[in-house]
Parts: C-alpha cells; structure tokens; sequence
C-alpha cells in the first residue's frame, strides 16, 4: 500500500466542513421486515464522518487509500479493508481526494442492534458463537488476509440479496468473523468500552457521550452531563465509569486527544490551533495530556508514517491537571 499523506499538500484535499465537526451520534433507522442495515455510500457524504451509534458495524472499503480513526488510534486503509466496529466506538475513513474527487460508493456497511443478537440466540444458540467477538468489538478489529476477503464478499452478498438469502449472508459473515485465525485480526484502539451495565449505565453513557461530543471544543462539565441524564453527579459518576470503563474526565480526555489525532493527521493546521479546537486552553497542558495518551508530542505524532503511528498504550488514567 502506498504511503498516505506523503505529500503536506495533500491534507487540505479533506472537505473542511467534514474535518470541523466532532463526532456525533448516527441515528440508524432499519427498514420495516429488516433486523439488520445494509447501504452503501460515496465519500464525501454527510453519513461519511466521524460518529458513533449504539449498533455494530461491519465496513469494508472498496476504494481509495485513506487513514481511519477508530476510537483514539489512526491508521491506514486501502481496498479491501475490513472492520468491526462494536457499540459506541467512534470512527471515522478519511480518503485523500484529489480536488472535487468523489469517490461512489466507497464503502459497504452491516449495521445490526446487540440485542438483535441477544433476542435472537434465545430460540438459535449457535448465535452465542459471536458473542466473544462482539464484546471484543469494543477495540475496534480489523481483518485481513483470507477473512477479510471471504468477508468482503459476504457484505456485498448482503447487498445483492433480499429477505431468507440476504440473512443468510449476514449470518455467514457473522460466523466468519467469529472464527477469524488470530493472526487474521487486529485489535485496534486501546480498551474503550466494558459491557454495558443496565438501563442505567446505558442512560449514563449515551448522556454523557452525546453532550461530550456536542461540547468537544468548549467547556465540559460533569454536573451538566449528569443532568441531561437525568442523575445526580455521584450517581452519574457511578454508573458511567461501570458502563464505560473509564472515568468521565478519562472519557473526555480520550475523545479530545482522538480528535487531535484526526485534525493532525488530516490537516495542515497549528499545533495551537489544534489544541484550541479540541478543547484544551493550555498549550503546554495539551502537549502533555497528548504526550501521555499517545506516547509522543504532537508534532511528532504529525510526522510519523501512518504504519509508525504508536498502538496498544496503556491508557494513562487519572492525571492531574484539566482535561
């Protein structure tokens, strides 16, 4: 694969109205008679940024050369690339496009609800193979080598069929994945989400992130949050950190040092622009949350490859000082 974004120039091919805005919850609407959604879409598009929802995703690029954001990691893509993204993890393709470059039908996406899944291995429990991967989703996966062609094949079968034949390729992609050799599957972010924990951790999460991603680049405050949840703060404190795994303040750390790594790598920017439009008011203050979180400054994180980018640091939680 070539390397990306080998030439600065080619940063500012990114459409900025889809680089300026955060993250924001996709609502995923099924059709009537479907439990699961297949579409496709061109890139640029309004559905094509940087969002999360509650369903799994299975995305396969068809082409076009790029880097990905998947939870707080960057990395490269090309034709061919297959991922699965679990509840709640934000993600994000971003092709190089050449001037006025749209690319039709870039990509190819499964999108299905885990309690689909869960109300489903009641009456067929050979679903319960999927489980182990679905929960492990939460990092982000990526597959190559045989699987991700077998399953690159079964998402455009989806597309291609309709009712008993369309879901029989859903589930023939779902066993796939399941089964994938582990030198087939690479984990992705670092651990972003536990199990959810009830209704309540749910309500917690789903609060919490939607006002973090609404608010990205201004102020956040836990009172706020616990708020809109309907919670008073220690409650909303308890039951965020059980659903999520993180600390609210960890949660908002990670978000904002994940939207630094998209604005770098895709934009030409100032270190201090970025640190302003993340949120952070204190340059030195981002530098060192950015530092502890990636491994590296920012303005060496800037100049790595995207095959150099730093994976699989432990998550420094609990740092002094503001997020």
């Amino acid at each position: 694969m070539k390397p990306l974004l080998s030439d600065r120039g080619d940063r500012a091919r990114i459409p900025q109205q889809f680089l300026d805005r955060p993250a924001t919850r996709e609502v995923i609407r099924h059709l009537p008679g479907e439990s699961f959604r297949w579409l496709e879409h061109d890139y640029p598009s309004e559905i094509a940024r940087w969002n999360y929802h509650p369903e799994f995703e299975v995305h396969l690029i068809r082409s076009g050369t790029g880097s990905y954001i998947i939870g707080d990691q960057v990395g490269p893509f090309g034709p061919g690339h297959v991922a699965l993204i679990g509840s709640g993890l934000p993600h994000d393709w971003m092709s190089d496009l050449a001037p006025d470059e749209v690319i039709h039908n870039r990509d190819a996406v499964v999108q299905f609800d885990g309690d689909w899944i869960d109300r489903s291995a009641e009456s067929m429990p050979e679903l319960n193979e999927v489980r182990e991967i679905l929960n492990a989703s939460g990092r982000g996966i990526v597959f190559s080598g045989e699987t991700a062609l077998k399953a690159a094949e079964e998402i455009e079968e989806v597309g291609r069929h309709h009712g008993l034949r369309r879901l029989s390729h859903v589930l023939a992609l779902l066993s796939l994945l399941a089964h994938a050799p582990d030198d087939e599957r690479q984990f992705i972010a670092r651990e972003w989400f536990a199990s959810p924990s009830g209704d309540e951790g749910t309500a917690a999460v789903d609060a919490g992130l939607a006002y973090i991603f609404e608010n990205l680049s201004t102020r956040i405050r836990m009172s706020e949050a616990a708020r809109l949840a309907l919670m008073s703060e220690p409650t909303f404190s308890k039951y965020f950190k059980k659903a999520s795994g993180l600390t609210f303040s960890d949660m908002v750390r990670k978000l904002r040092i994940a939207n630094a790594c998209r604005l770098l790598e895709q934009t030409d920017r100032t270190i201090s622009t970025i640190c302003t439009s993340v949120g952070y008011t204190n340059l030195a203050n981002f530098n060192r949350q950015f530092l502890a979180e990636i491994g590296v400054t920012p303005s060496a994180f800037r100049k790595l490859q995207p095959d150099e980018k730093p994976r699989g640091r432990a998550p420094s939680l609990g740092l002094s000082g503001t997020v």
